[in-house]
């Protein structure tokens, strides 16, 4: 499985961003994905995923600014990113699983990852 992501870039605070996320390599019909970021102070801090059923989970208070979707057809998930906070900067990396209980697991536990997109947030 090949999973790439998009969509990062530089922002103001207080600015949005739409980060995209495609899995290829899989033809099944159940699968999780999901976004974790890694940043210095931090390390790596579980965002958001979609279980097999549509089923959206967030991490810590994730769910105030951020929403995730999926496009089922085409193995892709999106992360609207809202209000953004000179702490939401780091690189925001895609997992992709469809092995045992994936919804039970933050996305940087997946098997397969993406090398992450950048996201810079400035004063």
């Amino acid at each position: 499985v090949y999973v790439k992501e998009s969509g990062g870039d530089s922002v103001q605070v207080g600015g949005s961003l739409k980060l995209s996320c495609v899995a290829s390599g899989y033809s099944g019909k159940r699968y999780c994905m999901g976004w974790f970021r890694q940043t210095p102070g931090k390390g790596r801090e579980g965002i958001a995923w979609i279980d097999r059923d549509g089923k959206t989970y967030y991490g810590g208070s994730m769910k105030d600014r951020f929403t995730i979707s999926r496009d089922n057809d085409a193995y892709t998930v999106f992360l609207q990113m809202n209000d953004l906070k000179t702490e939401d900067s780091g690189m925001y990396v895609c997992g992709f699983e469809y092995n045992g209980a994936c919804w039970a697991s933050a996305p940087y536990e997946y098997g397969f990852r993406g090398q992450g997109t950048q996201v810079t947030v400035s004063a």
